[in-house]
């Protein structure tokens, strides 16, 4: 087992830990280019950055770890964990006994209403409150955290998280922090859960105002159809519905048909509905995984699947783009969708005037070759199987699939169903290898070809299904089939809470 503790800064970690190599956020990043670097043995990353903030380099440090295959600690969903809302309730509700018990005894001693402590990788000075720390390490999976509570009558409830910097540990809670981190580093652990409800009811969530979205109110009306004729109940809901779907579940499924994003509703209820039971198309990781660029071309990289030439940009290599990819070249944002956050650079002076606006949001962006084509292949892909294959035609007079201008409504490209019979095999073939690498949920993956050489641009999850478009060939079998899916995860799920 391979230890890693990535730290902010070199200086942060002031002393040597057997068997562990420190290395800066930086280093991390952008320093294991090479896949035999990254695939050497079984690694774990102990993510101990100062900021892990969305789209932060410790935020990107965790992401790319997973792509790496290098099982981080926290992983993004724990640090998107944090800012659900009610998780201190919810922990508060699954601690209890022990919560009340620990804190009763250390209240008694210090006679107060309030009580904090440091949890170490699931330890704490007390020994009396060990026990609570180590479920609340399980729960939360975040290596350094500051735990207050606060009591209310004769309860005492958590009051907040906050994950704790190394920079505020001297050198003694430092090592036995790096102690404890060395016992639980093979450790993997998942969340329980609950088992799903017992009636077929699928919520369909789809709000009406959000951008671009998946699928055109006739393709809707296709999938309740075709729920009511597996025996399914279905209802469309919107985010006016969230805090119904995150309590005790009223449904078995949430099938997702807005544009997701991992930093808005649709992230977080996907993982509340997940964690209470019910199947989830697409679920959270799936989401965490398609949503961001950097993790899925490491990812693909890693796994040798092709993709344009790429190279991760900051602020430190921004020169070496257009020696590195020429021109034009393409410069993305990580959570850019639907052609969004993604533009063309036909000069160094457009180079750094587009990526300056995009480092305000984001400290690391992609850049990649650029790969003219007149359509890009869409493969859908259910439960690791093809579902439905379309030429996504460029947008006239422009080079993405979408153009969008300002003060005018997106002009898109047409879209042309083609039988699954009539794809080039190494299309089909390339498209499998990389959405098995996400999961088995339903996936959009994007190719472009030229000759027989195809190369991966993204996989989206809950990807469009327009009626007329994506349909074209097989028709309502398309919207049977994944109710067909949601239908037989619910069984299933059923069946092993029995």
């Amino acid at each position: 087992m391979n230890l890693m503790f990535v730290v902010s800064r070199i200086k942060d970690w002031p002393f040597h830990t057997d068997g562990v190599s420190v290395l800066s956020a930086q280093t991390y990043l952008t320093g294991l280019a090479n896949a035999e670097e990254i695939d050497k043995g079984e690694t774990r990353v102990f993510n101990l950055c100062t900021d892990c903030s969305y789209q932060s380099p410790g935020y990107y440090v965790s992401m790319l770890a997973e792509a790496r295959g290098h099982h981080p600690l926290p992983d993004v969903r724990a640090l998107e964990d944090l800012q659900s809302d009610g998780l201190m309730q919810r922990l508060t509700d699954r601690l209890d006994p022990v919560l009340q018990q620990a804190l009763d005894l250390v209240a008694t001693e210090a006679d107060a209403d309030s009580f904090s402590f440091d949890m170490l990788f699931g330890r704490t000075q007390n020994p009396c409150l060990d026990p609570l720390a180590e479920q609340l390490f399980n729960l939360l999976r975040l290596p350094l955290a500051e735990m207050n509570f606060e009591r209310r009558g004769d309860r005492w409830h958590l009051r907040s998280v906050q994950a704790l910097a190394v920079t505020r540990l001297e050198p003694d809670r430092l090592r036995r922090a790096a102690h404890a981190a060395a016992d639980c580093a093979g450790e993997h652990r998942q969340r329980p859960r609950e088992p799903a409800a017992r009636k077929p009811r699928i919520a369909i969530l789809r709000t009406p105002d959000s951008p671009s979205l998946p699928s055109n109110p006739a393709a809707i009306q296709k999938f309740q159809e075709a729920a009511e004729a597996l025996g399914m109940r279905s209802d469309v809901v919107t985010t006016a519905h969230c805090v119904e779907l995150e309590g005790a579940p009223a449904y078995d499924a949430l099938f997702i048909r807005d544009t997701t994003h991992v930093n808005d509703y649709t992230y977080r209820l996907a993982r509340q509905c997940a964690s209470a039971g019910m199947i989830v198309l697409d679920d959270p990781d799936s989401i965490l995984k398609c949503n961001n660029k950097l993790f899925m071309s490491e990812l693909l990289s890693r796994h040798r699947i092709p993709i344009p030439r790429t190279m991760m940009v900051h602020r430190g290599n921004l020169d070496r783009v257009i020696p590195e990819l020429g021109l034009p070249c393409v410069l993305k944002q990580p959570d850019g969708a639907f052609s969004r956050g993604v533009e063309k650079i036909e000069s160094a002076h457009e180079l750094e005037e587009v990526a300056d606006r995009m480092f305000e949001s984001s400290g690391l962006l992609l850049a990649q070759e650029y790969l003219p084509t007149a359509f890009d292949w869409r493969i859908g892909i259910l439960d690791r199987r093809p579902l439905f294959v379309c030429k996504y035609h460029m947008a006239r007079g422009h080079w993405q699939i979408i153009k969008h201008e300002e003060g005018k409504a997106a002009r898109e490209g047409l879209a042309e169903a083609v039988p699954l019979d009539r794809a080039p095999v190494e299309v089909i073939d390339t498209a499998l290898k990389a959405a098995n690498l996400i999961g088995d949920g339903f996936y959009g993956v994007d190719l472009k070809q030229r000759g027989h050489q195809c190369s991966v641009i993204e996989i989206n999850d809950n990807p469009n299904v327009d009626a007329g478009n994506e349909d074209g060939i097989i028709q309502d079998a398309l919207y049977r089939e994944v109710m067909t899916v949601l239908r037989h995860r619910i069984e299933t799920r059923k069946g092993s809470a029995a």
